[in-house]
């Protein structure tokens, strides 16, 4: 018998299924008499893909990022559309964000997406396996063993009963990967996650973040200043210039891919 395998961002016809798609996307911000400008003229990301955006801190990572995950509001869309799963109908994110309709933009972040911040996030109260499940929790998701297999992959299911404040920094940064995949979201977000690690830790979460995500089946898209390490995982850069005028008044980051 022939087994076909199906990557997940493509169909049997070769085709692209996007879960993004944007267009003449601009963020704009200003203060203090200088100002800073993201524009995105054209940015196709397909299911499944592998996604790093590197570069120096200021480039606009964190501002490309906040408008993938929904959570920052473009100063100008052409057209910006989000499909989270194939045979889905895109959903027009800019529409949204002209009717103001942040309870759905928020809806879409709970259902769809998971987020790594830099510093893990992770709430003092709670014990590693609540911070995991949180997610979960939040979406009256039943206990389906994922949480205690996510612990077990990460290395960290003897920490379970602990606070956060009992593990390493390393620790808490596997912690708060679990929990931005406990609930199997379409898409992680990472935002320099191995920053506040030294080299080798960071290598070696960065790596098992990677195979997790590809046993998953879930889209990933990480900015980082760690360029030889994304290299050597084969993640599809994506291309950005930034140009600074010579009066210090603006400076324009332009991203595309």
């Amino acid at each position: 018998m022939t087994t076909t395998v199906i990557h997940p961002g493509a169909t049997l016809t070769g085709e692209k299924v996007l879960i993004y798609h944007l267009r003449d996307v601009v963020k704009t911000r200003e203060a203090e008499g200088s100002a800073f400008r993201l524009r995105v003229p054209s940015l196709q990301i397909a299911l499944g893909e592998k996604i790093a955006l590197i570069g120096e801190s200021g480039c606009g990572k964190s501002t490309l990022l906040d408008m993938l995950s929904m959570t920052l509001k473009p100063s100008n869309i052409g057209s910006f559309r989000f499909r989270p799963e194939r045979g889905a109908e895109p959903v027009d994110i800019s529409a949204l964000w002209q009717k103001n309709q942040l309870n759905k933009l928020g809806d879409l972040r709970r259902l769809r997406i998971g987020y790594v911040m830099q510093t893990g996030g992770l709430l003092p109260y709670l014990t590693v396996r609540e911070n995991i499940n949180l997610s979960r929790r939040l979406l009256d998701m039943q206990d389906d063993g994922l949480v205690d297999e996510l612990a077990n992959d990460l290395g960290i299911h003897r920490h379970l009963n602990k606070l956060p404040h009992m593990l390493s920094v390393g620790e808490r940064q596997r912690v708060a990967i679990g929990r931005a995949l406990a609930h199997r979201p379409a898409i992680v977000i990472a935002d320099e996650p191995t920053a506040s690690l030294d080299p080798i830790a960071a290598e070696r979460i960065m790596s098992l973040f990677i195979e997790l995500v590809d046993e998953l089946h879930i889209t990933v898209i990480l900015a980082s200043h760690a360029w030889r390490h994304i290299n050597r995982l084969g993640l599809r850069h994506l291309e950005h210039h930034t140009h600074r005028e010579a009066d210090g008044s603006m400076t324009e980051t332009v991203v595309s891919g």
